[in-house]
């Protein structure tokens, strides 16, 4: 029975929602905004280079002729003759009749009619976009959940995790498990693509080393079980980089697997390393072979992995963040925390890129003996 003290929950009035949208609107920079992403949505790579070589007059033109046709064919057929029809009849609104030798037709009224079949469209589309809105909100919120804690209490260690999917779901993998009473596993790793597939494959993998990791005391060949079963498993051309490593409480020893992951960065006295690559990446090859690197850390020394997202952040120029400016923020960090650090990164990411779109997941793990 519904709680009778529940408040009703009030429409929005339309006179102060369109008022206060006035208020926050930027005309010039929103219109810029919206027609970048329609162009980034709708046209193919191979438009976006003929538009490089384009005269910008002709550009002009082109760029909405294309965005309108591309539209039009990801419509459904029910709602293309729907688009047709309105546009007809909006077309022949500019004439109050329309006769012939047989018949005449009294055509007052077809700039309503050709309106509200557009509304009608536009409702159609906005229920699809808000369903599917709905169903990511959800995968979201699960993907969430199976997140770990960005800070992790790990005797002898300060350990920090963080991720940031581009879109509403991520295909970065993030995890920290406890194996033992004095021995963890994290896990950092990027599935090939975006969105809810590379999402769903992330979890997939997630769950593998959550259920089995606990079963290999070699990391070799812990390696080599995973890559088979994703392998296996995966979709055609679906490779995921991992790198998965084991501390132990109150020492400075990692032993870690490197799965065509970008190599971890080892932060010492001010002094960068950076491990080589090891093996390939998960699902690429069936048989492939993997090894296990252990690494000796010092006093106050940090492990910091991270996802390509870090490095390929782009500005509105398109240019890359790069590895070394990602270097610079490293240097002279020593006595910062791995949160301190985490965030100091964070920060110089979020100005460089600016108002520029994410177009990568980004997820960071540091790791520092104390």
């Amino acid at each position: 029975m519904a709680d009778q003290h529940t408040k009703k929950v009030k429409s929005p009035r339309l006179t102060k929602t369109f008022r206060d949208d006035w208020k926050q609107l930027k005309l010039k920079e929103s219109i810029g905004s919206e027609y970048k992403d329609l162009k980034e949505y709708y046209l193919t790579a191979e438009r976006k280079k003929k538009l490089e070589r384009m005269w910008r007059f002709r550009k002009f033109f082109v760029i909405p002729y294309w965005i309108l046709r591309a539209l039009f064919f990801k419509l459904t057929p029910f709602r293309r003759i729907l688009l047709l029809t309105a546009i007809i009849l909006l077309l022949l609104a500019g004439n109050n009749k329309v006769s012939s030798e047989e018949f005449t037709f009294n055509l007052v009224g077809t700039a309503v009619m050709g309106g509200l079949i557009l509304i009608f469209i536009l409702a159609l589309e906005l229920k699809d976009k808000l369903t599917a809105k709905t169903e990511l909100e959800e995968g979201r919120l699960v993907q969430r959940a199976l997140m770990p804690e960005v800070n992790q209490k790990v005797d002898g260690w300060n350990v920090w995790l963080y991720t940031q999917p581009a879109n509403d779901v991520g295909g970065d993998l993030l995890d920290f498990i406890q194996l033992k009473e004095d021995k963890f596993g994290i896990s950092v790793g990027d599935v090939a693509g975006k969105g809810l597939s590379a999402a769903l494959l992330m979890a997939k993998l997630q769950s593998t080393i959550r259920a089995i990791a606990e079963d290999f005391t070699s990391l070799s060949a812990l390696g080599n079980k995973l890559n088979k079963i994703f392998n296996r498993d995966s979709i055609a051309k679906i490779f995921a980089s991992l790198v998965y490593l084991e501390i132990k409480s109150d020492t400075g020893e990692i032993n870690l697997l490197n799965a065509g992951h970008i190599p971890p960065i080892i932060l010492s006295n001010n002094k960068i390393r950076q491990l080589e690559k090891d093996a390939p990446a998960l699902g690429l090859l069936a048989n492939a072979d993997y090894h296990s690197q252990n690494v000796k850390l010092g006093k106050n020394d940090f492990f910091i992995i991270y996802s390509d997202g870090v490095t390929e952040a782009q500005n509105e120029s398109g240019d890359f963040y790069g590895q070394e400016r990602l270097f610079d923020e490293l240097i002279g960090s020593a006595d910062l925390s791995g949160e301190e650090l985490g965030n100091k990164i964070l920060v110089s990411i979020e100005s460089f890129v600016g108002k520029a779109n994410r177009h990568d997941d980004l997820t960071l793990a540091i790791l520092k003996f104390l």
